[in-house]
């Protein structure tokens, strides 16, 4: 099986999301997003930004890599009687049967992030694209002191070293990165902008019950524990994960509310 497909089926990413629905409303909203737009979300989970872009009127394709996702997405799609959003599997480096400059706004909010080969991911994002559209992307920021950028340091120095020509997904979250990547797709440097932006977890809960979720539906999480389970020091990860939201958490001892810092990356395709 593609390992990213593994990673991303290993957990249940819709416990994660829930905590996500409010920000992703509130980025949709921002996005001008309304009726005769074609919309597509990539690497989109269960529709946390899909949904609210075809409750805004737009028709939304949303694309995952994980079964698991795509069903939930449908079901959830069905469930609200959004007959303007559909879900199916596929691979952000690889859009087979998308077609060219179809999406007047392309979405991924941590979802192409963790595709391997990112040229080839940037490449179809443009592709996919109308002339005159845009792409706006989330991506978590490499050693960023907020809440996931932390998740994924910690959780990689508990796990094996990745694989020869592994590329961090968090490299996603490099400006440098992103301007060498879409311009390598033949956008120019003047059509990308890129800015640090919040994104907010809430639970209604404390931050140990969030935790839980990452540590038993959270692929890179799982993967963790399960090779600290290996060497005996799942403890130690467990203890320094719930440091971690403990310090990170706004909402107080019953309730959780936790910010987390993205670069928030808009390309215009000429």
């Amino acid at each position: 099986m593609n390992p990213n497909k593994a990673l991303w089926e290993k957990g249940d990413f819709t416990r994660i999301a829930a905590t996500m629905r409010d920000s992703g409303r509130e980025l949709v909203e921002s996005l001008g997003v309304g009726p005769g737009l074609h919309v597509l979300d990539l690497g989109c989970g269960d529709g946390t930004t899909a949904l609210p872009s075809a409750e805004l009127g737009a028709t939304v394709l949303g694309v995952d890599i994980a079964e698991n996702l795509v069903a939930a997405g449908n079901a959830r799609a069905a469930a609200a009687g959004l007959a303007n959003l559909r879900f199916e599997e596929g691979d952000a480096s690889k859009l087979d049967g998308l077609s060219d400059d179809r999406f007047d706004l392309l979405v991924s909010i941590f979802g192409a992030m963790f595709a391997p080969r990112p040229d080839d991911v940037a490449r179809e994002m443009v592709r996919v694209t109308k002339p005159g559209g845009r792409i706006v992307m989330g991506n978590w920021i490499p050693g960023d002191p907020t809440l996931v950028a932390q998740i994924l340091k910690i959780s990689a120095a508990y796990t094996p070293p990745p694989p020869e020509g592994f590329i961090s997904p968090v490299t996603w979250g490099v400006e440098a990165n992103v301007l060498n990547r879409f311009g390598s797709a033949g956008i120019p440097a003047d059509h990308i902008s890129c800015m640090p932006t919040t994104y907010v977890f809430r639970h209604a809960g404390p931050p140990s019950e969030l935790l839980d979720s990452f540590r038993h539906y959270y692929g890179p999480t799982m993967n963790a524990f399960a090779a600290a389970e290996a060497n005996g020091k799942a403890e130690e990860l467990q203890a320094e994960l719930a440091a971690l939201f403990a310090a990170q958490n706004q909402g107080g001892d019953s309730s959780t509310v936790i910010p987390a810092t993205y670069l928030k990356v808009i390309v215009h395709k000429p």
